[in-house]
Order: C-alpha cells, then sequence, then structure tokens
C-alpha cells in the first residue's frame, strides 16, 4: 500500500513537471538568431520573383529580347511576358512539391542545401540566355530550387522556433521576401541605364551571393528536432534541442519538450502512417489531415488573390500605362513601404494573432483596392487620381505586408501534425506557387494594350478586391488561431473547437501526460 501511495506520488509529480507553465526553456538570442538566418532563404525567393519586373522594362533588355513592332519601337509580346514571369512560378511548383519528400528523406537542412545548388545552376543558365526560351529556361531550374527552398524554410523555422515567438520569428521569412523585393528594385534601378548586357546581367548575377550565404549558413545550423524524432534519433534531437534552446541536455526544460514532441509523434503514429495517402484522410473532421491541407492550400491561393503580386510583378508597367512618371522610382517605393510595413507583423500576429490578421488584412485590402479601382476608373489621367492611385497602392500594400504576407505562413506551418508535416507544408507552399503562376500568366493580357488584350488598367483592382472579399469570408469561417501553442498543443486544440471558437481554447493537459497515465494506469494493474 505504502509503495502505490509512493508510486501515485512520483507520477504526479512527473505529470506537474510536464503540464506546468513552462514546457519550454526561456528564449535566448540563439533562439532568435538561429530562425531569422533560416529566415534568408526569403532573400532569393523575394529578390528572384521582383528583378524581373525591373528588367522587363529595360531598353537594353527589350532590344536584346524583344522584336521590332510597326511603329519603330521594341517589345515582347504579351505572351514572352507571361512565359518569363511566370515560368518560375512554375518551377517553384514543382520544386515546393517536391520538397515534402526531400525534407523527410534528407533533413531539413540538408534539402535547403541542396536547392541552393539548383537555383544555383538556374542563376548561371539566366546569365548565359540570349533568347526568351534560354532564359525561361533558366528561371524555371531557378524555380525548383526556391521552390524546395520556401517549403523547407518555413517547415525548418516552425519546428525549432520557442512557441511563444514562433509567429513572430516565422514573420521573419515574410520580411526576407520583401527585402529580397526591395533589394531586386535597388539594383534594377542602379543598372537600368546601362547600354550594355550588364544592365541585366548584373541584377540576375547577384544571386549567387545569397544561394551561397544561405547554403553556407545551414552547414552550421542544427537539423530540426521534430525530424530526429521522426526518425528515431531520440540523442540527436536532445542535441538540436539542446542548441536551439540554450540549455544543457539534463535540463527538465529540455527533458519536457522532447518527451512531449515524442509522445505527440507516438500518438499520431497510432492513428495514421506518414505517406502521402495519408495526407488526404480523416475528411472534413476538424482535426482530419484533409481538413487540414484544404485549409492550407486554399490560404496559400487566397494569398496570392489578393493581387499584390500584380504590384511586385507589373508594377511597372502599370505605372506606366497610368501615366505616372518616374515609374521606377514609385516602384521602389512601393517596396519600401512593404520592406518598412512588415515588421510590425512580429508584434501584431502574437499579440492579436493570426486569425484576427487574417480577418482584418482582407477588409482593409478589399477597400483599399475598391477606392484605387473607382479613382482610376472615373479621373483617369488626373493628377489627383494619380496621386489618388499610389497612396492606397501603398496602404493595401501596408495591410497585406502586417497581415497575409506573413499570417499565411505562420499559419501553415502551425498547421499540420509531425507524420506529414513535411508534406502538408510543401503542398501548401505548391498552392501559392501554382497560383502565383497563374496570376502571371493571365495579367499581361488583363492590363496589356496590345490587339486582343483586356487593357483593364486601374479596373483590374476591381477584381483583386472582390477576391480579398472572399479571403474575409475563408479567414472568418475557417482559420483556427494557433497563437501561443506549440505544435503539439495545435493538435489538441483543432480536435476539440471550431475555428471561431478555438481563440479561447487553453492547454490543459499534454500527448507526454497522457501517456504518462496509461503507463501509470498499466504498471497498477500490473501491481494488483
Amino acid at each position: 500500500m505504502a509503495g502505490g501511495a509512493v508510486l501515485e506520488e512520483k507520477h504526479e509529480e512527473a505529470q506537474r513537471d510536464v503540464n506546468g507553465p513552462r514546457v519550454e526553456a526561456p528564449i535566448t538570442i540563439r533562439a532568435y538568431l538561429t530562425c531569422l538566418f533560416a529566415a534568408f532563404g526569403g532573400i532569393l525567393f523575394g529578390y528572384d520573383s521582383g528583378y524581373i519586373n525591373g528588367v522587363q522594362a529595360m531598353t537594353t533588355w527589350k532590344n536584346q529580347f524583344g522584336h521590332l513592332l510597326s511603329d519603330g519601337t521594341v517589345n515582347v509580346t504579351s505572351s514572352e511576358s507571361s512565359l518569363i514571369v511566370s515560368i518560375l512560378s512554375a518551377g517553384t511548383f514543382f520544386g515546393a512539391i517536391s520538397a515534402g519528400y526531400f525534407a523527410d528523406a534528407m533533413g531539413r537542412r540538408y534539402t535547403i542545401i541542396m536547392a541552393c545548388g539548383v537555383f544555383t545552376l538556374g542563376v548561371i543558365i539566366q546569365m548565359a540566355a540570349a533568347n526568351v526560351s534560354t532564359l525561361a529556361g533558366g528561371r524555371f531550374v531557378a524555380g525548383l530550387g526556391v521552390g524546395i527552398i520556401s517549403a523547407t524554410v518555413i517547415l525548418y523555422m516552425s519546428e525549432i522556433a520557442p512557441k511563444k515567438i514562433r509567429g513572430a520569428l516565422v514573420s521573419g521569412y515574410q520580411f526576407a521576401i520583401t527585402v529580397g523585393l526591395l533589394l531586386s528594385t535597388v539594383v534594377t534601378y542602379a543598372t537600368e541605364n546601362r547600354t550594355n548586357s550588364g544592365a541585366y546581367r548584373i541584377p540576375i548575377a547577384i544571386q549567387f551571393l545569397w544561394a551561397i550565404i544561405l547554403a553556407t549558413g545551414l552547414l552550421v545550423l542544427p537539423e530540426s528536432p521534430r525530424y530526429w524524432v521522426r526518425k528515431g534519433h531520440l540523442d540527436k534531437a536532445t542535441q538540436s534541442l539542446v542548441r536551439v534552446r540554450g540549455q544543457p541536455a539534463e535540463s527538465e526544460y529540455i527533458q519536457a519538450e522532447l518527451a512531449e514532441i515524442q509522445a505527440n509523434y507516438e500518438y499520431e503514429l497510432s492513428i495514421q502512417q506518414s505517406g502521402w495517402i495519408d495526407v488526404f484522410r480523416g475528411g472534413f473532421h476538424p482535426a482530419g489531415n484533409f481538413r487540414r491541407v484544404m485549409i492550407g492550400t486554399f490560404l496559400q491561393m487566397f494569398q496570392q488573390w489578393t493581387g499584390i503580386n500584380f504590384i511586385f510583378y507589373y508594377g511597372n508597367v502599370f505605372f506606366q500605362q497610368s501615366g505616372i512618371q518616374n515609374s521606377f522610382t514609385i516602384s521602389m517605393a512601393t517596396t519600401a513601404v512593404n520592406v518598412g510595413s512588415t515588421p510590425a507583423s512580429w508584434w501584431l500576429i502574437e499579440k492579436f494573432g493570426r486569425r484576427s490578421l487574417l480577418i482584418w488584412g482582407a477588409a482593409g485590402m478589399f477597400v483599399c483596392e475598391f477606392i484605387i479601382a473607382g479613382v482610376g476608373v472615373g479621373l483617369p489621367g488626373s493628377q489627383a487620381a494619380t496621386i489618388c492611385l499610389i497612396v492606397f497602392i501603398c496602404i493595401y500594400i501596408s495591410f497585406f505586408a502586417v497581415t497575409w504576407g506573413p499570417a499565411a505562413w505562420v499559419v501553415i506551418g502551425e498547421l499540420f501534425p509531425l507524420p506529414i508535416r513535411a508534406k502538408g507544408v510543401a503542398l501548401s507552399t505548391a498552392s501559392n506557387w501554382f497560383w502565383n503562376c497563374i496570376i502571371a500568366v493571365i495579367t499581361p493580357y488583363l492590363v496589356g494594350t496590345q490587339p486582343g488584350d483586356a487593357n483593364l488598367g486601374p479596373r483590374v483592382f476591381f477584381i483583386w478586391g472582390s477576391l480579398c472579399f472572399t479571403c474575409f469570408a475563408f479567414a472568418f469561417f475557417l482559420i483556427p488561431e494557433t497563437k501561443g501553442l506549440s505544435l503539439e498543443q495545435v493538435d489538441r486544440m483543432l480536435e476539440e473547437t471550431t475555428p471561431m471558437t478555438s481563440a479561447k481554447w487553453r492547454p490543459h493537459d499534454t500527448f507526454a501526460g497522457d501517456r504518462k497515465d496509461v503507463e501509470h494506469h498499466e504498471h497498477k494493474e500490473t501491481v494488483v
């Protein structure tokens, strides 16, 4: 009887250790630096997506890749422009799809390093290009690398970031994307007046630097502890946690976090496997895999439907068609607004949560885009319309930069259980690139002025604004709140709430605690 009491007391003590208020270690500068360096992958994403905007407006580039028109000017056709811009997104789609396999087979770190090599090969092809076909081929290969990186970096950062600041740190990836876009704009602005091929080859060549920095840094960063748990290497998982948390291996923080990751993984494996077919199991059950995949892929689709990449892919052309002088300067200013606004999301996403940012961000963009369209149609070419267009485009970009830009990436990194996390993030990221590609393909025809083009001009913002309304409805009815939860607690929350009640959910037990309950019960039965 006394022995049973001792066992009971030890079990309760273990429960308190696991369920206590601090499962994770105190946040250190090491955690910040590890995640923020991984976020550097966004530079490749942003720069490679953005440089083509400025390059396509260069006279030297048009002379090399364009055609002489009947009016004596040189330009590329809408179909060629569509191909050059969208082919990157086609490559990233296939790269992102494959990222799930490589991240589970090779590990998160080595997958990113391998992708940097693929990206570098694509840059070399673009450097050597002398015609549209070769340039498009190089962008497709580079896109494969960017797609793998974009999916795996989100996965890696989500798995190593402390839960209290995970949203802020993963938002750093979106910030890196905006910095990449700004750098591409600055570089193309600096080289646009060159009279030789350096005007466009210099912006292409600078991409080598981003790949080298990212690959070199990943060689010294730790692997994700959740990857090692998935592989059954608990000793390596412990060492990874030691490095990212800055605590000794015997620390109660390290032991408690490792126990929770392992228990959650074992629980998930008891109800599902980790193959591709398992990604689509569970139907529309709140915690079902299929529902999570649907939310992740649709969320990334809606991020593209906000129309933000219209500005960053075709901003120069749109501003020129709208009669705005110094289109390069305006484009650089809008990109600077994007960069300057994004850091606000680091605080907002942890203060108000992912769900609130997505809902209010969609509403704000909807209003701005309808104002832009209305003014552009009602007062075409006037100075007042020009000023209004620029002002509300900047406000619209700010709304995106602090809401849908970072929050969509944060949510997909938190949404999936460990057995299928790499595949779920990969599918969600592939959705982003698929719709990115579709928008890049159709946009030249929507705003083009050549025969057969729609020539919508500012009216295109009626389309983007209407789509933002669907973004609002999607976020309101389907996006759960994941703020302040560990990745393992997100699983429990999805089982017990709906999206509209998820913000009120609080952790009440743990997977490690449940496992101890089972072990304790089995031990008591054995003693009896």
